[in-house]
């Protein structure tokens, strides 16, 4: 290729936009055509500004006032537990400081207006610290000076400073360092340090769109506002429909004649011809009319209407993220239906929410409320949320009775000692309410003991031939007598408890207790005598160890004679 060539092909390069989209001129369908959806454009309203119709919303739509209020009231509805190294006494000092300050009140109104406007504000209000421009010092918060939050809304007279924090340390990174507070006369009457504010910000927004929120959020409404609109004018429209329910048609002669043709005082008579005839239907049900005259009466038929307002509702309840059963107050549709599946849901979403809104709101006042209520900051202290989900009092019993037979299992089993058995009993409390009154002493008291500890002590007769020995415990050595018959060999004869039980006219008795294990009638005869003799007088309950060259039976004893098998141990 020559050089004249190459230097024409490069100075005819340059840059080419190309458009990758769909089009159909034919059908009109695509990128650049007539149809109607290509008209659709979504312009920047920015309608958390407008505080009059954010005003007019709050104020006058019901669904609004539940869009703002329901989510902060699940969020603050179970309240939170603290867990760490805190005396009952000083939870009692701390639970006293929450109601004297109304603070889960106070936490609910800002949540609530940071919802509704995008961005609310809580003052930190401390006795004795009057330069509110300095950072909060915890160290000079004394007993008793908390006095609670200050709650404003971004339209109430709080305004974010320009100078940002810069420190990536601090919790209010790249947000407003100082705060201006102004009264009804715009006039500043406080310049705040940002470390005595608590944030309530709405939907978050990215950072240019938040600067030029003045650092506040975006309010629930706006997302929501178009499909507000669609459920209010098919409400509305559904409601006038109610007044062409029934529609009378009567048919007049010459009707266009005489409107057209007739005079003043022909069509005044048949106006007044037509009030008296609604009069007497209305009155007496009556329709009076000329012979020749024709009266109709059509129904209108709602059939689709329940289905449109429906799916609006639907659609504000996926914009909302709040199920239709809480939005609206109706009852779970369809056959079968529980709405368990879509609460869980939305508390999943709710619990999102604490974590991420409540949970540093919290952290950030705790500190100041261990101060003023015991004097100190414990080293080690948590904030745990409880579930939102109650269960049935069948589901509380079969979670209960599931867990306890696992941990129980694993102590008979030897996996885990007595002490960590009760503990982990205890631990199930919280959620389902039992084993509470277990105490720490109960659980120390217990400390290495197993489950054959814990079995061996029910054997008063444990220990007596020294560890790992079996003693020999049949009935020639229990019932030994000296003047018993011996055979020619020197042997014991049958008579004997331990020898073999002959033909009798009567068979032995049968266990009375079904309830533990069942033994052979003729071994239950056997060791039933073996207990009343080596026990006599034996208590109903009462718990005790037969042992023969076999076998090692733990029995417990029903008053009247016999026992019910409670565990048997085969001897190698």
């Amino acid at each position: 290729m020559s050089r004249r060539h190459k230097e024409s092909e490069k100075a005819d390069t340059g840059q080419v936009m190309t458009l990758d989209a769909f089009s159909n001129a034919l059908f009109r369908l695509g990128l650049g055509s007539q149809a109607p959806i290509e008209a659709t454009e979504y312009p920047l309203t920015r309608m958390t500004d407008n505080y009059a119709l954010l005003n007019s919303l709050y104020r006058g739509n019901w669904v609004v006032q539940n869009v703002v209020e329901i989510i902060p009231d699940d969020m603050l509805r179970e309240w939170f537990n603290l867990t760490g190294d805190i005396a009952p006494d000083s939870m009692d000092e701390i639970s006293r400081v929450f109601r004297n300050t109304q603070l889960r009140d106070k936490l609910n109104r800002g949540l609530c207006w940071g919802r509704l406007y995008g961005g609310a504000a809580g003052l930190i209000l401390v006795k004795g610290q009057d330069d509110l421009s300095e950072p909060l010092d915890l160290s000079a918060v004394l007993p008793g000076s908390f006095q609670g939050l200050y709650i404003l809304d971004r339209w109430s007279g709080i305004t974010p400073g320009m100078e940002i924090v810069n420190d990536p340390g601090d919790r209010d990174f790249n947000l407003p360092m100082w705060y201006d507070i102004t009264n009804a006369r715009g006039e500043t009457v406080a310049h705040v340090h940002h470390s005595r504010i608590i944030r309530f910000t709405g939907r978050e927004l990215p950072f240019l769109e938040q600067v030029a929120e003045m650092y506040w959020g975006e309010s629930e409404i706006e997302a929501i506002f178009e499909d507000i609109k669609k459920h209010d004018n098919v409400s509305a429209n559904m409601a006038n429909l109610t007044f062409r329910a029934n529609t009378d048609i009567m048919s007049v002669e010459n009707l266009e004649q005489l409107i057209s043709v007739g005079g003043k005082e022909q069509l005044r008579r048949f106006w007044e011809t037509m009030q008296a005839i609604s009069v007497v239907k209305s009155n007496f049900g009556l329709q009076l009319m000329n012979r020749d005259d024709k009266f109709q009466n059509n129904q209108y038929t709602f059939t689709g209407l329940k289905d449109v307002y429906d799916s609006m509702c639907l659609d504000l309840s996926g914009a909302t993220r709040i199920p239709v059963t809480k939005l609206f107050g109706r009852s779970p549709a369809g056959m079968n239906a529980t709405g368990e599946s879509d609460l869980k849901n939305y508390y999943d979403y709710v619990d999102t929410k604490r974590e991420s809104d409540l949970r540093p709101i919290l952290e950030q006042l705790m500190p100041v409320i261990f101060m003023s209520a015991i004097g100190y900051v414990p080293d080690t202290y948590d904030i745990q949320f409880p579930p939102l989900w109650t269960p049935t009092a069948d589901e509380l019993a079969n979670i209960a009775n599931k867990k306890a037979d696992t941990i129980i299992g694993a102590y008979q089993s030897g996996l885990l000692d007595k002490k960590t058995a009760m503990y982990e009993l205890k631990q199930l409390s919280d959620e389902t309410g039992m084993f509470g009154s277990i105490s720490d002493d109960d659980i120390n008291a217990a400390a290495g003991v197993t489950w054959k500890d814990d079995t061996a002590l029910k054997d008063p007769t444990a220990g007596i031939w020294g560890e790992g020995a079996v003693p020999f415990e049949d009935g020639l050595t229990i019932d030994y007598d000296p003047g018993q018959p011996r055979d020619e060999g020197g042997r014991w004869t049958s008579t004997g408890i331990s020898g073999k039980i002959g033909k009798t006219k009567y068979a032995p008795s049968p266990q009375r207790d079904k309830s533990g294990i069942q033994l052979k009638p003729k071994t239950y005869a056997r060791l039933t005598g073996l207990l009343n003799t080596r026990y006599p007088g034996i208590q109903a309950g009462e718990v005790r160890t037969i042992r023969t060259t076999h076998a090692q039976y733990t029995v417990e004893a029903d008053g009247y004679g016999g026992f019910k098998t409670v565990w048997v141990t085969k001897i190698k």
